[in-house]
């Protein structure tokens, strides 16, 4: 005969509660898993998912070049009146120190506009800074090409202080261009691809205007010998200009590149 073994009735009340804490306690751990799986995007449906690498555009590099393109036809014209100034100052009939002015010019009109253009750079970004440098480079050129009259050295004059003023947008660009676009492991090459094109600007105007413009003592041909120069100046400023309108310049979205 089986005997049945009663448990104290304390015993019984004391499982029960141990029971009921349980579940509670596996109610809220359940509870905070999902919160997690809802915070953390890697984690949907209870299945682990990897986080997807931001994608990296091979355009960012094409911009770069198209900067330094610009910088190199700005700084080109910076030397292309000192480099043959026995030539201008026979066509506008002015002295060397008048002429000396052009490329001076360049470094005068850094002095006070800088601060502007660096406040402008930090409010309006990259896009605007582009297109108002690309602007007055293109607009300048094109004055230069009017001006080829040996009565027009205001005129020129005019041309040579709208590239001036270009090139104190275009210098501040190249390091933000690096630093917002690029990691840490590309902003020293982006950085020097931009600085490269007006170093090679300053040596390519060291080099073409003497081949262009020959020192020939008729004045009609000395003058379309400077103005087939100048033409050839605008042409490719007004080129870069269209490639910054139309290229969408800073409107790639690359999340990744502002700061690894």
């Amino acid at each position: 005969m089986s005997e049945k073994v009663a448990l104290p009735l304390g015993d019984t009340a004391l499982d029960a509660d141990q029971s009921a804490s349980d579940l509670e306690n596996h109610v809220h751990l359940e509870e905070g898993d999902a919160e997690q799986r809802a915070d953390d995007p890697s984690q949907l449906n209870g299945h682990v998912e990897e986080l997807q690498p931001t994608r990296l555009y091979r355009r960012r590099w094409m911009i770069v070049l198209l900067f330094s393109a610009y910088s190199l036809c700005n700084s080109f014209q910076w030397i292309q009146y000192g480099i043959i100034n026995n030539i201008f100052m026979k066509f506008y009939s002015v002295d060397a120190f008048t002429i000396d002015w052009m490329s001076m010019i360049y470094m005068l009109t850094y002095i006070p506009f800088i601060f502007p253009v660096t406040w402008l750079l930090d409010k309006k970004g990259l896009r605007v800074i582009a297109l108002v440098a690309t602007a007055l480079n293109c607009t300048g050129t094109w004055i230069k090409v009017v001006s080829v009259q040996p009565n027009l050295f205001a005129v020129t004059f005019l041309g040579q202080f709208c590239c001036s003023l270009a090139q104190v947008f275009i210098l501040g660009m190249p390091s933000r261009i690096a630093s917002v676009w690029f990691g840490s492991e590309e902003v020293s090459t982006a950085c020097s691809i931009g600085v490269f094109g007006n170093q090679l600007g300053i040596a390519i105007g060291f080099l073409v205007p003497p081949i262009l413009v020959p020192n020939v003592e008729d004045m009609e041909e000395l003058a379309t010998h400077i103005r087939l120069m100048f033409y050839i100046t605008a042409g490719a400023a007004t080129l870069l200009f269209l490639l910054v309108v139309c290229g969408k310049m800073c409107r790639i979205k690359v999340e990744s590149t502002l700061h690894d």
